[in-house]
């Protein structure tokens, strides 16, 4: 993380302070701020608010601080309750395995460190994004086939997704499961045998380590696709074994 970064975040922590007062249980950043692993235009600063209670009220004092976040083109940061946080971790294992395995605390309490994830409808919900984010994927590539550097930055804003859906495919399984997304990938050649050539290309054309005048948007695409139906699968398997 750069140091503009986190000058960001403090000030986005101060002003969070300012707007939620007492209400303020914990500030908590996630996902590849917290991991190390961001790449420019291409990652978010992802941030989780724990508050007593959320009402407009609570919503009208944050809308001055998500218009300036938004500003520098990062998500909303995610509020919950603590009730929220405690008891919805069965709807969203996902996410909440993603914040458990990778966070860090910016102010108020660690509500992350005596957090219990209830797995039951995990492996439905590592399918169901999968799934899902595929048929997105073809959606939207069928609309570019024509626009190769269109069809390529969509390919690259995907990439980061599914390399986290095959990390949580990997636990699934009861496998290791790197953070980093080129290790997960790996790990997922070996235990589930995808082939992970077009999630590599598309990983180094993300951080500026190939060139895209090299490559063939529509065959990688193709490639591309192909081993997420592998990786899918894979995890639609683990129901039945």
């Amino acid at each position: 993380m750069t140091g503009d970064q986190t000058k960001l975040l403090e000030e986005l922590t101060k002003r969070l302070r300012n707007a939620f007062g007492e209400s303020l249980v914990s500030v908590v950043l996630y996902g590849s701020g917290a991991t190390g692993e961001m790449h420019g235009k291409f990652s978010d600063l992802n941030v989780l608010c724990v508050l007593k209670s959320i009402t407009p009220l609570e919503l009208k004092r944050a809308e001055g601080t998500f218009h300036w976040w938004h500003s520098f083109e990062n998500p909303s940061p995610l509020l919950l309750t603590e009730d929220e946080f405690r008891n919805g971790t069965d709807c969203f294992p996902i996410e909440f395995h993603d914040i458990a395995e990778s966070h860090r605390v910016l102010a108020g309490a660690d509500v992350v460190k005596d957090l219990v994830i209830d797995d039951a409808f995990y492996r439905g919900q590592v399918e169901h994004e999968l799934r899902a984010k595929l048929l997105r994927l073809r959606q939207k590539a069928g609309g570019m086939l024509s626009d190769k550097a269109a069809l390529l930055r969509l390919m690259t804003e995907s990439v980061s997704t599914f390399a986290n859906l095959a990390r949580h495919s990997l636990r699934l399984a009861g496998h290791a499961a790197p953070l980093q997304k080129r290790e997960a990938i790996g790990a997922c050649a070996t235990q589930f045998g995808i082939d992970p050539a077009p999630f590599y290309t598309l990983l180094d054309l993300r951080s500026g380590a190939a060139s895209a005048r090299k490559t063939d948007p529509p065959e990688l695409l193709g490639e591309y696709m192909q081993q997420i139906e592998v990786l899918t699968a894979a995890v639609d398997r683990l129901a039945k074994g």
